[in-house]
């Protein structure tokens, strides 16, 4: 059954581990006290997944982790995940690695870098994509805890790679394995190159040496990320309140919050803006070409003319609420608001179609969008449903 999450879109729940009798009496190789007895296979790992791409690597234990669990439960408690699933769904479970593999002793947790120079707009209209989508940066970092996975098995020891994956909270074990602090954004920066990264682990029963202590908050009086959010939805430090977080609201199902409407500017998909003024983020970012096809910019105009089968292939990889265009239509219709043309006539055609159209929840975007480009004309005097309606009786709130 597929999962979601704020940042990463769409994921798969991890498997179950297996449980059956002979892989229970899986007896350790002859070599395997040789592991255990310094931190030199520990080392040999972290080696490896620098080899095979990954930027950072660190080790930690499986314990529970008990700080991110606090934090969950707490936030869960006052409506600060805004709905949100993912590892706020069973926070139990998604802070207990044992959940996943029972005898699990250690967690080897990767890096990989995500940061692209930023390309240049190809047409008029255009929509921003958050950076970790430009290309599949975790097809990359799936590479590199494979190749750990793969060594860990062959040494005759258990593996699980958890990668965008509910069952762990990433950012916690990468901390434990110090890899970086949290940063007043609440995203983990890694030490001397920032946060543009993806995160992922590989889960095993070898009982390995951790990497070093956790690294020492290096944010200190800085704010910028707080000061420079759009809508405020940072409220304390490492707080991040996901009723205001463009990026969470942009996925979310439902009528989009007219407060926050105007702030998503030309946003499409996620938000980067508290990362693009994080000094250690913008001084150190790790800097590197993608491997594939890279997509930073998608015209507003092909998003509203498209077909459903063509949508959910071109944004396969994003989170998209029951697999619905819809939800991607309705924030096209806002983002046509703010930035489109009003005297350009394929607007105005595509703006009377959507004000007709069956979706009432896309009438009702429609309608914001055609008030806030000033082309009131176009409106209908009523409409049968009540969203619908509700949009039409606000306009002079949305009217320039």
């Amino acid at each position: 059954m597929p999962e979601w999450c704020l940042r990463f879109g769409i994921v798969q729940l991890a498997k179950k581990p297996e449980t059956n009798t002979s892989e229970r009496a899986l007896k350790p190789p002859a070599t395997r006290h040789q592991f255990i007895a310094s931190s030199r296979y520990a080392d040999q790992l972290i080696a490896l997944g620098v080899a095979s791409g990954l930027h950072r690597v660190g080790v930690t234990s499986a314990d529970i982790l008990n700080r991110a669990r606090e934090v969950l439960t707490e936030r869960k408690s006052l409506g600060l995940h805004n709905e949100m699933q993912f590892t706020y769904r069973n926070p139990i479970r998604s802070t207990d690695p044992t959940s996943t593999m029972p005898n699990a002793r250690s967690i080897i947790v990767g890096a990989r870098s995500y940061a692209t120079e930023l390309p240049l707009k190809q047409v008029e209209q255009s929509a921003r994509i958050a950076r970790y989508v430009w290309a599949d940066y975790y097809e990359q970092l799936r590479h590199g805890l494979a190749q750990i996975a793969a060594q860990l098995k062959k040494d005759g020891w258990r593996a699980i790679i958890l990668a965008d994956d509910n069952s762990i909270v990433d950012r916690e074990v990468a901390y434990e394995a110090g890899l970086g602090w949290f940063g007043k954004n609440a995203n983990l920066l890694i030490e001397g190159a920032g946060s543009y990264f993806v995160l992922g682990s590989v889960l095993t029963n070898a009982p390995l040496e951790p990497s070093k202590t956790t690294v020492k908050d290096g944010c200190g009086s800085c704010q910028r990320c707080i000061d420079k959010c759009p809508t405020q939805a940072i409220i304390a430090p490492g707080v991040v309140d996901a009723r205001k977080c463009l990026a969470w609201l942009l996925q979310k199902p439902g009528i989009f919050d007219p407060a926050f409407r105007v702030a998503l500017g030309d946003r499409i998909y996620g938000c980067d803006d508290c990362q693009e003024v994080c000094p250690p983020t913008v001084r150190h970012a790790i800097v590197e070409k993608p491997h594939g096809k890279t997509q930073a910019w998608v015209s507003v105009m092909t998003i509203l003319n498209s077909d459903d089968e063509t949508l959910l292939e071109n944004f396969k990889a994003w989170y998209i609420a029951d697999r619905d265009p819809k939800w991607i239509r309705r924030n096209a219709l806002i983002i046509l608001g703010n930035i489109g043309d009003a005297s350009d006539e394929a607007t105005q055609i595509v703006l009377k179609r959507y004000l007709i159209d069956r979706e009432p929840i896309l009438r009702a975007h429609a309608v914001w969008a055609t008030a806030r480009l000033g082309l009131n004309y176009l409106l209908p005097s009523k409409d049968s449903d009540p969203i619908v309606q509700d949009e039409l009786n606000s306009l002079p709130s949305v009217r320039l």
